[in-house]
């Protein structure tokens, strides 16, 4: 029986439990008045050692089996049914790619523990809030890769996301490249919807694609894209690799924001500067609430009736009485 879907059509019928402490109070009463002595004797000492037969012993049983009777009979008046619950889910649906800076600047720690880190971090966050879109990941340096295509599977999403890191790819910051290849992932999603999220924190120097390019690609497809370049004002300090091992060096941060604010405002989007974790967290979710998805969801509750056992056992228990009470247990008074 399934007890976390168990309910009642009728409850009140268990106020009819009241009645059991008054039969059992009634029960002892008309004992102690049959076990009343009806004659008088001057000792009780040779009857007392007559052990008492068995008919005497588990004479009880009979009230017992008429108590579970009276349970057994309440609950299946109280209708005990057993919910299922069905549900519809009908959505818009989004498809989002995340393109995602994976150059050798990402590593710098003006973000806790470097900025490719904290972009992942934020990025599982996102990826949980938005359950019933698909989302795919697209990584770029001086090369663009997808990661992982659209899926609605987040399961595997996040695994690729927590693999992300720097060094797999040739170095330099391709924005054209990144954003040309998420395009690429949406150009044939049937979505209402269609949402690249572009994070970088240089400046376009290298790839076999022009930003202006891609941007125009998106904007034939009519595909939103939100910008976000990442890095704190001024100076930030980097893991530079020295004939001493790695040492941390400060190098200002340059971050192309005419281009990314280019890419933004042309095709709907929004262009966002994140200056630290929590300014990063807190764009991904305006980005959130921005690109809301229209979930309507339909429950269907489905009962199956379960008094029957109920009333079988009712019936057998006061049957078992009756039964016994004019056969093994029967009085010759």
């Amino acid at each position: 029986m399934d007890w976390k879907h168990l309910s009642f059509a009728h409850p009140f019928y268990f106020g009819l439990l009241l009645l059991i402490p008054f039969m059992i109070w009634w029960q002892r009463r008309t004992g102690r008045k049959a076990d009343s002595p009806a004659l008088r004797l001057t000792t009780l000492q040779g009857i007392q050692r007559i052990k008492p037969s068995f008919r005497v012993r588990f004479r009880p049983v009979l009230f017992v089996l008429r108590i579970i009777a009276l349970v057994a009979l309440i609950i299946a008046l109280a209708r005990p049914q057993s919910s299922n619950v069905t549900e519809s889910i009908d959505s818009e649906g989004i498809d989002i790619v995340i393109s995602l800076d994976v150059s050798g600047s990402m590593l710098a720690e003006d973000f806790k523990p470097n900025r490719i880190e904290a972009a992942k971090n934020v990025a599982l966050n996102f990826i949980d809030q938005r359950p019933t879109d698909r989302i795919g990941l697209v990584i770029f340096a001086g090369e663009s890769f997808t990661q992982c295509p659209i899926t609605i599977d987040h399961n595997v999403l996040k695994e690729q996301v927590s693999q992300v890191k720097s060094g797999v790819l040739v170095d330099g910051t391709s924005i054209g490249m990144g954003l040309a290849t998420a395009v690429d992932r949406l150009r044939n999603s049937k979505a209402k919807s269609r949402v690249v999220i572009l994070l970088t924190d240089g400046v376009n120097n290298t790839g076999l694609i022009d930003p202006n390019t891609a941007l125009e690609i998106a904007k034939a497809y009519k595909i939103r894209v939100y910008t976000i370049g990442i890095g704190t004002q001024g100076q930030a300090p980097y893991p530079v690799q020295t004939p001493f091992g790695t040492q941390t060096q400060m190098m200002p941060v340059q971050i192309d924001e005419p281009l990314l604010k280019q890419m933004a405002t042309q095709t709907g989007g929004k262009y966002f500067r994140a200056t630290g974790n929590r300014s990063l967290a807190a764009i991904y979710q305006e980005i959130d609430k921005m690109e809301k998805t229209r979930v309507e969801i339909s429950s269907y509750k489905h009962y199956a009736e379960l008094f029957f056992p109920f009333a079988c056992i009712a019936i057998i228990c006061l049957g078992a009485e009756v039964l016994l009470r004019y056969t093994l247990f029967r009085s010759i008074t």
